[in-house]
């Protein structure tokens, strides 16, 4: 595995209806690196974020679709999401609350 930094983990955050009825549990919904591991998404979020202290982080390994165009069948790209979940005294993440 590469040495992926700190900032090249997390790429955006999810925004669904799911993801956003779980920020009132303190839980932030993130899409990251394929390879990053819970340990580097700990890490990441703390650093990206002052104030926030990171009690769990759960991740989900999505595989690749099938696409055919034609008689060409290819694959799309495998992406992976992260659920952080923060302690009950961390600030919350920013970026979150203006929605």
């Amino acid at each position: 595995m590469a040495d992926i930094k700190y900032y090249d983990v997390i790429f955006k955050p999810i925004v669904t209806e799911k993801s956003m009825n779980s920020m009132a549990e303190k839980k932030y919904t993130f899409s990251v690196h394929p390879e990053a591991t819970k340990n580097q998404i700990r890490e990441a979020v703390e650093k990206m974020f002052p104030g926030t202290k990171v009690e769990k982080v759960n991740t989900i390994n999505l595989g690749g679709k099938t696409r055919r165009r034609g008689n060409d069948v290819g694959k799309t790209a495998k992406k992976k999401k992260a659920i952080v979940q923060l302690t009950q005294d961390s600030t919350d993440i920013e970026i979150f609350s203006g929605l």
